[in-house]
């Protein structure tokens, strides 16, 4: 792993970023055609789906791909009317011949939402050089219905990240071309917060359920959007079934997996329920952005909480506007119509601006740590 740059030794750093249009405009440095492929994959049982119908892991996997490759445009979803859009990408292309070896990004997406939905970077890092992997989360995807324990048993997501990764490690196509000494994670909204637990985080309700009930801070301490009765069911449930009050219990184990090497955090959720102690011995180095105009995950308690004590992190806050869903995919005119409050940004924020910065610190992160 090459040295940690010499500002972030330091400890916490805010640091300007140009995410003007012509930033947007300019920084493409991609090597490569990008191919794409998805599988499923079964891990090892017993595995808790909390309460999934599907007993299978939807992977997908974007990946620097040969030249004669014929990309087409990402269309999320891929059936019936696309809400999200990604740059081109081949499917089942195959993968570029040199170099031998290809670092490799795991892949974990917000609350409610799809491996796909963070296409924009996967894409981008993909054409740079990385293998990157995502997987839909059992019971917390809008690519089947929610669950109550896919959306209350959040520290659960770290086993997925590592099923996938176990999973790409022994795939016969993958496996070979993989350098497993370069391994990071990258993730949005509670996939933040899920590779800072694989980076050593350890949850605790206890600690979420004091802070809820001594800060005036109605806005983390809410239900998310997309389960508003959450809070009031899953207590209902742990009162009833003695599989879920067992999984709530589990809630403060390690699912630190010692083999990812650097964690890229986009809007980081859940702050308040990690354990400053734990976030103190994290020894990988971690990167975080978000939108200082965060009205869904607020940076105050969570991106900074997360910077202040972590280690080797580097926070970057993006000035203004910039909102939670501003780091989702650019949306089509159907999406825009449809789901405004996901697609429609606030004031003179420009998505693709902000996706270009962001790409931008991950790949020089990535660079620099893998």
């Amino acid at each position: 792993m090459r040295s940690w740059v010499a500002a972030a030794l330091l400890g916490l750093v805010i640091a300007p970023v140009c995410f003007s249009e012509a930033c947007a405009q300019t920084s493409d440095v991609a090597a490569f055609k990008v191919g794409v492929t998805s599988r499923h994959i079964f891990p090892k049982e017993p595995y808790d789906w909390r309460g999934a119908g599907s007993h299978a892991l939807q992977e997908v996997v974007w990946y620097p791909a040969e030249a004669d490759a014929k990309p087409k445009p990402q269309l999320i979803p891929p059936v019936g009317q696309a809400l999200f859009e990604a740059a081109p990408a081949a499917p089942v292309a195959k993968l570029a011949a040199s170099p031998a070896k290809f670092p490799l990004i795991l892949l974990s997406h917000g609350t409610g939402g799809t491996a796909q939905s963070l296409a924009w970077l996967a894409t981008a890092l993909a054409a740079r050089g990385y293998i990157v992997a995502g997987v839909n989360h059992p019971g917390n995807t809008a690519i089947e219905p929610y669950t109550l324990q896919g959306f209350a048993l959040w520290w659960l997501r770290a086993k997925d990240i590592t099923a996938v990764l176990d999973d790409i490690l022994a795939d016969p196509d993958f496996a070979p071309r993989i350098d497993p000494q370069h391994i990071g994670a990258a993730g949005f909204s509670l996939g933040g917060y899920t590779v800072i637990e694989l980076a050593g985080g350890l949850t605790s309700r206890r600690d979420f359920d004091q802070y809820c009930k001594t800060e005036h801070d109605p806005v983390s301490c809410k239900a998310p959007p997309e389960f508003p009765d959450l809070l009031a069911k899953a207590g209902a449930l742990a009162a009833s079934d003695p599989a879920f009050a067992t999984a709530l219990a589990g809630a403060g184990k390690s699912y630190r997996d010692p083999r990812i090497r650097a964690a890229f955090a986009i809007a980081p959720a859940i702050g308040p329920a990690v354990t400053a102690e734990s976030l103190a011995t994290i020894e990988i180095p971690v990167a975080i952005v978000a939108g200082a105009g965060d009205r869904i995950v607020p940076v105050r308690a969570n991106a900074r909480y997360y910077a202040n004590k972590i280690p080797r992190v580097a926070l970057t806050v993006l000035p203004g506007d910039v909102d939670h869903y501003t780091f989702l995919g650019d949306c089509t005119a159907f999406g825009r119509s449809t789901i405004p409050q996901l697609c429609v940004d606030r004031g003179t924020v420009n998505r693709d601006a902000v996706h270009a910065a962001t790409i931008g610190l991950a790949a020089k992160f990535f660079a620099d740590h893998l």
